[in-house]
């Protein structure tokens, strides 16, 4: 396993497509997290998103303090979409290349490829979650700095917490990406389906859940109404809130999200085993 997951990340790290993935969730996290929120606290107020905010609750968010759910707020959806794409392109495309034949005509096994190539996906979904945490401290810093405002940082504890929650989010969507790029064989039909799951039907659900019983009940074993709870948890706004986004939810309580998340994890890890195992790959 340790050479499959060597090659993995081999792989990774020479893939441009993945570099402007991680880039673009990177800018997304400091424009929406940092600059939209610095700019409307200039101009004196919140407006559109942050409706209801005043100046002065706009600069707060922004600040070291809140560090963690400010970071968090867009993991859920957005960010969780980059990493769904990500561990599909990662787990689906050796089917187009025509390369999981040769690869499994060598030495390590299907299990062993597999291993590699999903902790290759979390590996990778880590050093997102923390270069996103460290860009954005950075920038809570210099805003800090500039308007002469107390740099109260969040306690080591929390700080962990919150880079758990990022990684355990974005992980399961990367995933889930990987299990649909395995089971489908195919990177397009695999992002497809998943970006529509997570960016459309699960909203449906959620948007008809207070008028559909069965809806409410199915909703709380969803991954993006768990990710969105653990993430409100954390104390990030929800989206009926000043300032909420997409897709953060208080459906769930913290711990019982965190959970699901992990069955999850297991879940996709143990699907995506049974799939490989039985698939004609030639």
């Amino acid at each position: 396993m340790g050479g499959s997951y060597r090659a993995e990340m081999l792989k990774l790290v020479g893939w441009p497509v993945m570099w402007v993935l991680g880039a673009v969730l990177l800018s997304l996290a400091q424009v929406f997290g940092y600059l939209i929120p610095y700019v409307g606290y200039r101009s004196g107020g919140g407006s559109g998103f942050a409706a209801g905010l005043t100046a002065e609750q706009l600069l707060t968010d922004v600040l070291p303090g809140r560090l963690v759910p400010n970071t968090l707020g867009g993991f859920p959806v957005f960010a969780g979409a980059i990493a769904l794409t990500m561990g599909a392109l990662l787990a689906g495309s050796e089917y187009g290349w025509g390369t999981l034949k040769t690869i499994l005509t060598q030495r390590p096994g299907r299990r062993s490829v597999l291993a590699g190539k999903l902790l290759a996906i979390v590996t990778a979904i880590l050093v997102v979650v923390l270069g996103v945490f460290a860009l954005n401290a950075l920038w809570s810093w210099v805003i800090a700095a500039t308007e002469d405002r107390s740099a109260n940082w969040p306690s080591a504890l929390g700080l962990a917490k919150g880079i758990g929650a990022g990684w355990l989010v974005l992980g399961t969507w990367s995933l889930v990406g990987a299990a649909l790029g395995i089971l489908f064989r195919s990177t397009s039909l695999a992002i497809g389906l998943g970006l529509v799951w997570a960016l459309a039907v699960e909203n449906l659900v959620r948007g008809f859940a207070s008028v559909l019983g069965f809806l409410d009940a199915l909703q709380k074993g969803l991954p993006g109404t768990n990710a969105g709870s653990l993430v409100a948890s954390l104390g990030a706004p929800t989206l009926d809130e000043p300032g909420g986004t997409p897709g953060v939810t208080a459906v769930m309580s913290g711990p019982w999200a965190a959970a699901v998340l992990m069955a999850y994890v297991v879940g996709l890890v143990v699907i995506s085993g049974l799939v490989l195992r039985r698939q004609d790959v030639t």
